[in-house]
């Protein structure tokens, strides 16, 4: 007996044929394609509000600067990504000031006494995010973008050197380095 489901081809069928990107002259076509990418990444850079209006820009900023994009250099999405950094850069204070304000909320809402395992298990992850917020916050731009690029966006180090311009190596190390610090301040808060 074979069971299939909605996402399985029928049987004797072709395999899915990947489908080439978007023409950067295709406006709606970019963003059906992209759209959901995007906002997810700048969702979790700058709040959801925000991030509907970030990602609209980038893509008008993509359609009129569609002569740029070059297809042989790399994949359109980190061409995106690479917009839409730059349009986050210009909420880097908003960011920061947001990742200190969950980091104080998550502080003032664990001086509460746990009563139960449950409660202290709350408490606990409460104080490690703003241990991470705090940390985030703390981040040299570079590390902080190349970071969320990596755990958010989920892209390849190339895919964000393409997105940020800059060096393979410079991913790399920008990496280790936020992965280091990051690591450091949740080993802080667990000696505590």
């Amino acid at each position: 007996m074979t069971v299939t489901t909605e996402h399985d081809p029928p049987a004797g069928a072709d395999p899915p044929v990947a489908q080439p990107p978007p023409d950067p002259a295709d406006l709606g076509a970019m963003f059906d394609a992209y759209a959901r990418d995007l906002l997810r990444y700048a969702g979790q850079r700058v709040g959801e509000q925000v991030a509907e209006d970030v990602v609209a820009q980038t893509f008008l900023i993509a359609y009129e600067q569609r002569h740029r994009y070059d297809g042989t250099r790399g994949a359109m999405l980190p061409w995106l990504y690479g917009i839409c950094g730059n349009l986050l850069r210009r909420h880097h204070r908003t960011e920061v000031r947001a990742l200190r304000a969950v980091a104080a909320t998550q502080s003032h809402t664990t001086d509460e006494v746990a009563p139960d395992a449950r409660s202290a298990e709350r408490v606990d992850a409460q104080r490690a995010v703003a241990r991470v917020a705090t940390a985030l916050a703390k981040l040299p731009r570079r590390q902080r973008e190349v970071l969320l690029l990596f755990a958010v966006a989920e892209l390849e180090y190339a895919e964000i050197a393409q997105a940020l311009g800059i060096p393979l190596g410079s991913v790399q190390s920008a990496l280790h380095r936020a992965r280091t610090k990051i690591k450091s301040a949740l080993a802080a808060g667990g000696s505590r």
